[in-house]
């Protein structure tokens, strides 16, 4: 078990660590990482073990009383954190515990620390099967890394490139105890079910299939890597600076694989999980050929994926649902405000802009558009509603209600960030402002 030793710890002193924090649940895999990390005396100050507490079974008390006499008997500092698991609607008990553990240790993971976790080869192998049953691509097959960035810090999987037949052995020869979740005999969960009645039949034909796979998965992880540098410089390509609006007339140019696999990288990148097919079909056949007068949209992932002259939008719902603001009164003092949670207004000294004379002689009020609201412009003849300025400059019909309305003594001035009212209007060489606008 040498290799298994000198493999973590070769791993954990690499790395400029403040914590070295172990996820730990008592059982068999978890309670051998922590005595193989515990007998390392330069880890030792550095190590603390963590137990969540998910309160599902029975037992759960005696499993989290069992992991605090482990960790006094290694010299381990132990910490216990309890959580919801309660599942969400459509969610599965497995998903449910899963999603409040790593929730509770992304927050426990700062920067510079390292959150290690006993993940082995034939969890790799029951992952790429499972991924390769529900129709995942490159992303999905490349299944776990050993490592990859995790709250604040680091996650490291040192023990994966292990049998767990190596890893029963270590935990006897040491004469190890570790508790037994008697719900990992329940074959209702697809993970147990592979682990209990598939993976054994295959050994009995392919006994090296755990270590066939894995080295399968990291195939799959370099290609996904290489692909992911070429949509990296494609998304750069792609997305306008100014908007973040994805550019159909450019996308539509790539071959057809390619295109899916950018869009698919760009709601990833988002912050998205990955879109089913079904998704994609719909924005590639129905949402982009749609007319711009139909405002198209598609709700995705508390998410709506718009459409407007060409480009894409992806928009968090809760932030085109805002109530009406109120005017906000621009104090002379301030040169730039905060906006609820729509932005920030800012005015700098410039050559040309708002006349300085007649925003300091005025009362600034910022408000916002309800309807019928008309700019004359300087250099052009009569006056303009603003939802037809708004149309000339290409702003999306939803983005229009954002901008904040500059008036001064009730009467408009500007449009934070695009025009300026020809009657405020100035061009004198430092005794003008220039309004900028930065949304969220």
């Amino acid at each position: 078990m040498t290799e298994l030793a000198f493999s973590c710890v070769a791993d954990l002193l690499e790395a400029d660590t403040k914590n070295i924090l172990i996820a730990y649940s008592g059982g068999l895999d978890s309670q051998v990482l922590l005595h193989l990390c515990a007998a390392q005396t330069a880890l030792k100050p550095k190590l603390s073990a963590v137990h969540i507490h998910h309160g599902l079974q029975s037992a759960a008390d005696v499993w989290a009383e069992h992991c605090r006499r482990q960790c006094e008997a290694n010299g381990v500092n132990y910490i216990m954190l309890k959580v919801n698991a309660t599942p969400q609607v459509g969610e599965s008990p497995e998903a449910a515990a899963r999603r409040a553990r790593y929730a509770a240790l992304q927050q426990l993971v700062q920067a510079d620390d390292m959150l290690l976790v006993a993940q082995h080869r034939e969890d790799q192998l029951e992952t790429v099967l499972l991924q390769l049953f529900r129709g995942s691509g490159l992303a999905g097959l490349a299944a776990m890394p050993v490592s990859m960035a995790f709250g604040k810090g680091k996650l490291l999987r040192p023990l994966l490139h292990i049998a767990k037949q190596d890893i029963q052995r270590y935990a006897q020869r040491h004469a190890l105890q570790w508790q037994e979740d008697p719900s990992n005999q329940s074959n209702d969960f697809d993970r147990n079910y592979l682990r209990n009645q598939i993976i054994p039949l295959l050994k009995q034909r392919w006994p090296a299939l755990d270590k066939t796979v894995a080295r399968t998965a990291s195939h799959c992880g370099q290609a996904w890597q290489i692909q992911q540098e070429y949509l990296s410089d494609c998304l750069n390509d792609l997305l306008d600076p100014q908007d973040q609006g994805f550019n159909l007339a450019k996308w539509q140019l790539m071959a057809s694989p390619r295109q899916a696999l950018a869009l698919r990288n760009w709601l990833i990148n988002i912050g998205l999980r990955p879109p089913s097919q079904a998704q994609l079909q719909v924005i590639i056949t129905q949402l982009i050929p749609a007319r711009d007068s139909a405002l198209p949209q598609l709700l995705i992932q508390g998410h709506t994926i718009r459409k407007y002259r060409q480009k894409l939008y992806c928009l968090p719902v809760q932030a085109q649902n805002l109530d009406v603001l109120e005017p906000i009164t621009w104090p002379p003092q301030i040169t730039q405000l905060a906006i609820a949670n729509l932005g920030q207004v800012s005015c700098d000294l410039a050559d040309m802009g708002i006349d300085r004379q007649i925003w300091q002689a005025g009362t600034v009020v910022i408000s916002f558009r309800h309807g019928g609201e008309k700019l004359k412009l300087s250099g052009r003849v009569g006056h303009h509603r603003l939802k037809n300025l708004f149309q000339e400059a290409g702003v999306p019909p939803w983005q229009r209600d954002k901008y904040p309305l500059i008036y001064i003594d009730q009467r408009l001035a500007a449009v934070a960030g695009l025009w300026v009212a020809e009657w405020a209007w100035s061009v004198a060489p430092g005794k003008c402002y220039q309004l900028h606008w930065q949304p969220n």
